[in-house]
């Protein structure tokens, strides 16, 4: 996947992407989704990665960062917020601020789901230290179910969500030949000190801290595949010597939506991403 701005699409994608050029599909609607790419130093600044279970209806046997769509119970945290407005987070991601909220919200959330991680704390100036707890696990469990709403769970902790640890990165919308599309905002966060990444969420069979330019290379030879987001976000962090360099460059980032679209040579099917 080398080529960052086209690629040949193959096997049934290909398929499906060819009955979407001849006007034979109609395009789904993309659902409101969060990604989170979470981030550590270690010589060189390594990324957590899932993989998604085969069984999985979207991107099965995708290698991908923690994330996906947003809930009704992730627009409802206002009163639990800390840090940049929601205000602030829509003017980034060029959408309204109660969208930018839910994609604040759906962040932080299936991050925990996804992670064990939590980016929320009792006040302003903390963060959680440690949810590795069979009661966090309990709580985590049960946000992932859907049986406890996240604006419940951070009120009956106290806990503030901190913004302030999220950075827009990038805006993707799934490709209007897929069945199943998403609007997915994607932030960069660093992983709380004293925090640790648990692999817990039934969605995924195996998880890594890697660095990006080495999840690239495995991507390029095969051993891991990706979705052309996770692959460009990973290319892109690769120029960066530590987390606080990442985390300084998201602010001059100039994010719009990005939708690849389908350029039809012959009979094969190209993803454009220009």
């Amino acid at each position: 996947m080398r080529d960052l701005k086209s690629q040949l699409m193959t096997g049934r994608m290909a398929e499906v992407a060819l009955e979407y050029a001849e006007g034979t599909r109609t395009p789904a609607t993309p659902r409101p989704a969060a990604t989170v790419i979470l981030l550590r130093d270690a010589q060189r600044p390594e990324v957590y990665l899932l993989r998604r279970q085969r069984t999985m209806a979207f991107a099965a046997g995708m290698t991908v960062f923690p994330g996906g769509r947003v809930d009704a119970t992730d627009s409802t945290v206002a009163d639990s917020w800390s840090g940049p407005s929601p205000e602030w987070f829509g003017e980034r991601l060029g959408c309204s601020a109660e969208t930018a909220a839910a994609y604040v919200a759906a962040a932080v959330r299936e991050t925990f789901e996804e992670s064990g991680v939590l980016l929320a704390g009792p006040s302003k100036e903390s963060v959680v230290a440690d949810t590795t707890g069979a009661d966090w696990e309990t709580d985590r469990v049960a946000l992932e179910t859907r049986e406890l709403g996240f604006s419940e769970f951070l009120h009956r902790r106290g806990l503030l969500l901190r913004a302030d640890l999220l950075a827009p990165w990038t805006h993707w919308i799934t490709p209007e030949f897929e069945p199943k599309r998403y609007d997915t905002a994607f932030f960069v966060a660093a992983l709380p000190t004293g925090q640790v990444t648990r692999d817990v969420t039934s969605e995924s069979d195996q998880v890594t801290w890697i660095r990006p330019a080495d999840a690239v290379t495995s991507v390029d030879a095969g051993e891991m595949l990706m979705l052309p987001p996770t692959y460009i976000c990973c290319h892109e962090l690769s120029r960066y010597g530590d987390v606080a360099a990442i985390l300084s460059a998201a602010g001059e980032r100039e994010i719009r939506a990005i939708m690849p679209t389908v350029r039809v040579d012959g009979d094969q099917a190209y993803l454009e991403t220009r």
